[in-house]
């Protein structure tokens, strides 16, 4: 026994000492024929290659179960969060077919007169005209495209202003947010009425609203129609603080974020006097 345990001692020392020796002979090597040890290490890897793919094939094979039943509980939760939003969807669905037939019933009993259908057209805003005293915009749409005097200006579904000044080929827009803007709206929960007035800020103020009207944070704003200028229902913004008696709309849409506007006219009589027919010409009298 103490032979055997000699020699095996014996082996481990020499086989520490082969591979030292072997380092070194492959550093030198390497030192001196670089191209001779890519070649043996490229010829070691591909020998080698095949037991690496045996070994790590399991390995591999379990990582992608690990993945599929991942993707699985994924596909399961997202499958039930689809089938119940489907569902309130449906039910959504089958209240407004029912009030819109309804409607359209009532509206036939009370022999209801609808608005007109709307005209627009859609430009880009090419100015912003506005500063520490004024927020309005330029756009280049004028007169020969249609635009007049009075006609909302939308971004999307939301009312942002009104057409102030028209020229041939040019409009400025007047903002909700400009000093001069006064837009009777209200709060689409309660009904109340009040007037939106910018102040040259960026949220505008709620005045003239009754002392009861309970308006809170988070309110929907939108158009009321009084005046007849505009129709009601036009989302504008949320309530975004009520403090000291002093309510603030936080707009659906900012004047920075205003690159395409819609020039959306009602048909609506309102209470703005009717343009001036254009003078001049060659039958014109003097």
């Amino acid at each position: 026994m103490g032979r055997l345990a000699a020699m095996r001692l014996l082996a481990n020392r020499f086989a520490f000492l082969s591979l030292l020796i072997a380092s070194l002979a492959l550093m030198v090597l390497g030192k001196a024929d670089a191209s001779l040890i890519e070649r043996i290490r490229l010829t070691v890897v591909d020998a080698v290659s095949p037991v690496i793919e045996v070994v790590f094939r399991p390995a591999s094979a379990i990582a992608d179960g690990v993945n599929a039943m991942r993707d699985l509980a994924t596909l399961r939760s997202e499958n039930a969060r689809l089938k119940e939003e489907n569902a309130r969807l449906m039910h959504w669905q089958t209240v407004a077919r029912h009030l819109d037939s309804e409607n359209r019933a009532l509206r036939t009993q009370l022999n209801f007169i609808p608005d007109p259908d709307p005209s627009f057209i859609t430009t880009r805003v090419i100015g912003d005209t506005g500063g520490a005293f004024v927020h309005s915009m330029l756009v280049n749409s004028g007169s020969r495209d249609g635009v007049r005097k009075g006609q909302a200006v939308l971004s999307g579904e939301v009312m942002v202003g009104r057409i102030a000044e028209v020229g041939g080929r040019s409009a400025r827009v007047l903002l909700l947010t400009d000093i001069n803007s006064h837009l009777p709206v209200m709060i689409e929960g309660s009904r109340a009425r009040a007037i939106l007035t910018g102040d040259n800020s960026d949220r505008p103020r709620l005045n003239y609203l009754a002392p009861n009207s309970g308006a809170a944070p988070g309110d929907r704003i939108i158009t009321s129609g009084h005046g007849g200028v505009f129709p009601p229902g036009m989302p504008i913004g949320v309530v975004s603080s009520v403090q000291d008696g002093i309510i603030r709309v936080e707009p659906f849409v900012h004047r920075h974020q205003l690159e395409y506007v819609t020039v959306v006219e009602y048909g609506l009589p309102g209470i703005l006097p009717p343009e001036p027919p254009a003078q001049g010409g060659e039958g014109s009298e003097r």
